[in-house]
C-alpha cells in the first residue's frame, strides 16, 4: 500500500438508488415503502421550471411527515448555474433534520462543491445540527469528467459520484439510441476467418467514461453509483447494464422506475455462491498464515493476499445487506 492512506467516505448501502420527483408528492409514500436503499427528491430535471417552487414544499412537507423509515434520504437540487439552486439548499436544508445527503447536478469543477458546502455548513452551524449532510455528486458532463479526480476530492462531504449518461452524452455530442444504452454502430469487427466469413460484436460506448469515474472515487474513498437507464419496459437491458456496471467495482444504479429497484438489488447484492466462495478464500489464507504461507491453492487456482482483500470487501458488502 502506498504511505498516502485516503479516509473513506462514510458506508452507506446504496445498491439502489430511487429518483421521485418533488412535483409529485403522490410518489412519496410508494417510494417510501419501496425497497429502495437510497430515495432521491428531485428539483432539477424532473420538475418545470412553473413547478419548482411547489416542489420544494411538497419536499419539505415530505421529509418531515412521512415515516421513510432507515432509507437514506437525498435531495436533488438545481445546477449551480440556475437561479432555483440556492433556494432549494436554504429552504429545505433549514427545514428539514431528517435530510441525509445532497446530491449536485452537472458538476464542473472543484469549486461548485465547495459552493455548496459553504452553504450547508452554515446552515448547519445556525441550526445547531450535530447530523452532518453528505455530497453525492452527478459526473455529467465533459467538463465535469475531465475534472474527476479533482471532484473527487472536493469535500469532506463527498460521500459517491453518480455517472450521468444522458447529459453526458449531450455534453460529449455522442450517438445514443437510449438512455444508458448500447449503440450498434459502436462495435467491433473481427478479421476474416478460414471461410472469409466475419463476425460482428456490439461494445459499449460509456465503459471508458465508467472506468474513469470508478477509479477516481476508488482512488479517494468513494462509492461509484451508475445512472439510469431510460428504457424501463426493459428489465434484461437494464439488468445487462447494471451487471457490467457491478464488475467494473460500482456499488449501485439509480431506478427511474419502482420497477428497477429490485433489479438493482439484485445485481449488486451478493450471490450466495460468492459469499461462500470468499468465505472459503479467507479460510484458506487464514491456514496459509498459520503454515507460513503467503499463497496457497484453492480449487486449482492461486489465491494470495490480494485475493483475500477481494473476498473481504465481497463479506462487508454482504454484511451490510443483511445488517
Amino acid at each position: 500500500m502506498s504511505f498516502t492512506l485516503v479516509e473513506q467516505a462514510r458506508a452507506r448501502l446504496q445498491r439502489s438508488e430511487l429518483a421521485v420527483p418533488g412535483s409529485n408528492p403522490g410518489m412519496f409514500e410508494k417510494a417510501a415503502k419501496s425497497k429502495a436503499d437510497i430515495i432521491f427528491l428531485d428539483c432539477e430535471d424532473a420538475v418545470a421550471p412553473d413547478d419548482k417552487e411547489q416542489a420544494r414544499k411538497n419536499i419539505i412537507a415530505g421529509l418531515n411527515d412521512i415515516d421513510w423509515g432507515t432509507k437514506t434520504m437525498m435531495l436533488r437540487i438545481n445546477g449551480l448555474d440556475t437561479h432555483y439552486m440556492y433556494r432549494d439548499v436554504v429552504d429545505i436544508v433549514e427545514a428539514c433534520p431528517r435530510l441525509d445527503m445532497i446530491l449536485i447536478p452537472k458538476v464542473g469543477v472543484p469549486a461548485d462543491v465547495y459552493a455548496v458546502d459553504m452553504l450547508v455548513t452554515q446552515i448547519e452551524a445556525a441550526k445547531k445540527r450535530e447530523k452532518r449532510i453528505g455530497f453525492e455528486v452527478l459526473i455529467e458532463t465533459a467538463l465535469g469528467m475531465a475534472n474527476v479526480e479533482a471532484i473527487a476530492q472536493s469535500s469532506k462531504r463527498l460521500e459517491a459520484m453518480s455517472f450521468g449518461v444522458a447529459d453526458y452524452a449531450a455534453s460529449t455530442r455522442a450517438r445514443t439510441t437510449v438512455i444508458g444504452g448500447v449503440n450498434p454502430d459502436y462495435g467491433v469487427l473481427t478479421d476474416k476467418d478460414a471461410d472469409g466469413q466475419r463476425q460482428y460484436f456490439w461494445a459499449d460506448q460509456w465503459h471508458a467514461a465508467q472506468t474513469r469515474m470508478m477509479v477516481a472515487c476508488r482512488a479517494y474513498g468513494l462509492r461509484p453509483i451508475d445512472g439510469p437507464f431510460g428504457d424501463f419496459s426493459d428489465p434484461d437491458g437494464y439488468k445487462a447494464a447494471a451487471r457490467r456496471a457491478a464488475v467494473l467495482g460500482y456499488e449501485g444504479k439509480w431506478a427511474i422506475h419502482p420497477s428497477q429497484i429490485d433489479l438493482a438489488n439484485e445485481v449488486f447484492t451478493p450471490s450466495e455462491a460468492e459469499v461462500t466462495k470468499a468465505r472459503r478464500v479467507v479460510e484458506a489464507m487464514q491456514q496459509a498464515a498459520k503454515e507460513g504461507k503467503g499463497a496457497v491453492s484453492l480449487d486449482g487456482r492461486l489465491i494470495d493476499i490480494a485475493s483475500i482483500r477481494m473476498a473481504e470487501a465481497l463479506l462487508a458488502k454482504a454484511k451490510a445487506v443483511t445488517g
